[in-house]
């Protein structure tokens, strides 16, 4: 998703509203909570790019707006990266193309079991999480590109 809710995104929206109405255990961070998540995954040797994730999920109690409670509690968190869709797909999302950044790639490295891609289908709210082995164990193929703004 990236920074589809900076975007506009519709299904980027409707993705996280599923996600968050489903359980209390995910979270949308402000830009503050995440810039508190970058800094208290650092401090553990873990980095974290403010735009190659979207929500968290919650283990227990945290409470995001303060640095030293995120980092007090730096076990009970799992950062997400949403990869939604508004096409009709089998459950499996067999045949969905999307997209990795180099940084969520980075990110899914560094984190390794802490980070979690969250696909969702926003047609039937359907969501499944896998974590960066598990995406590329499933790939049918791979096709790197560059992607450029001016």
């Amino acid at each position: 998703m990236n920074d589809g809710l900076l975007s506009g995104s519709a299904t980027a929206k409707k993705a996280v509203a599923i996600l968050t109405r489903k359980t209390g255990d995910f979270v949308l961070p402000t830009p503050r909570q995440k810039k508190n998540l970058v800094v208290a995954f650092a401090k553990n040797d873990m980095i974290i790019y403010g735009k190659a994730f979207d929500l968290v999920r919650l283990k227990g109690a945290v409470n995001l707006d303060v640095v030293e409670d995120v980092e007090r509690c730096f076990e009970l968190i799992t950062i997400l990266e949403i990869k939604s869709t508004r096409k009709a797909l089998p459950d499996n999302f067999a045949g969905f193309f999307f997209a990795l950044t180099a940084a969520e790639v980075l990110v899914a490295q560094s984190l390794k079991q802490r980070f979690r891609f969250v696909f969702v289908n926003t047609n039937n709210g359907s969501y499944f999480e896998l974590g960066l082995n598990e995406i590329f164990a499933r790939a049918r193929g791979i096709y790197p590109t560059w992607s450029i703004m001016f």
